[in-house]
Order: C-alpha cells, then sequence, then structure tokens
C-alpha cells in the first residue's frame, strides 16, 4: 500500500456540489486524512493515474487535481493532535521542532 497526497482547486459555482467527490476521496483507499483545506493524504493499492481516473468524473474541466505518491521524509507543524497522530501513525516521522526543521526549498526537495 501506498500513501498519495491529493491536491485540488475546486471552482465552485453558485450550484456546484462537490459531494461525491469527497465520498470518493473518502473511499478510494484504507484510510484518508483531511485535515487541510485542499490537500488530502490517502493510503490505497491504486496507482495514482487510478485515483485520477477515480476523482475525475465528480470535477468540472476547470477544476485542478494533482495525485502524488508518498516519498520517504515528512515534516509537520501546528495540526491538532487527531491530525498529527495520523501522521506520525503513517508517515513514521516526527513533527518539526522548528520552523528552521521546516525548510521546504526547492534545493532541499530535489
Amino acid at each position: 500500500m501506498a500513501i498519495y497526497m491529493i491536491g485540488y482547486d475546486l471552482h465552485h459555482g453558485p450550484e456546484e456540489d462537490y459531494d461525491q467527490l469527497f465520498a470518493t476521496l473518502e473511499t478510494i483507499g484504507t484510510g484518508y486524512w483531511d485535515c487541510l483545506e485542499s490537500t488530502w493524504l490517502v493510503v490505497s493499492e491504486r496507482s495514482a493515474a487510478q485515483i485520477i481516473d477515480a476523482l475525475k468524473p465528480h470535477l468540472k474541466e476547470s477544476d485542478h487535481l494533482l495525485v502524488m505518491r508518498y516519498g520517504d521524509e515528512a515534516a509537520w507543524l501546528g495540526f491538532t493532535d487527531e491530525c498529527q497522530t495520523w501522521l506520525e501513525d503513517y508517515l513514521r516521522c516526527s513533527k518539526a521542532s522548528s520552523p528552521q526543521t521546516n525548510d521546504l526549498s526547492l534545493s532541499n526537495l530535489f
């Protein structure tokens, strides 16, 4: 099983309803984390492309969607105990102890 980060920009209109998108995100794998407004972490046996295919019917053409498989390092700051516990259990990392530890410049990512 892999952990995927799913990020999106939804372009809501007055009649837009994304309930089916959120329901699919909740059931696309065996677990999920939704502690940010437009970013989810999902535990799934599916590939990134299969996740896109499952979510695409619930999006408008002007919406944006990114699905990335989790690598081997993560840091976070400022979450509730429940959100932090999920991250610790699934990512097996520690939260950042200071803002300096949480430097995510491009040179540190690649």
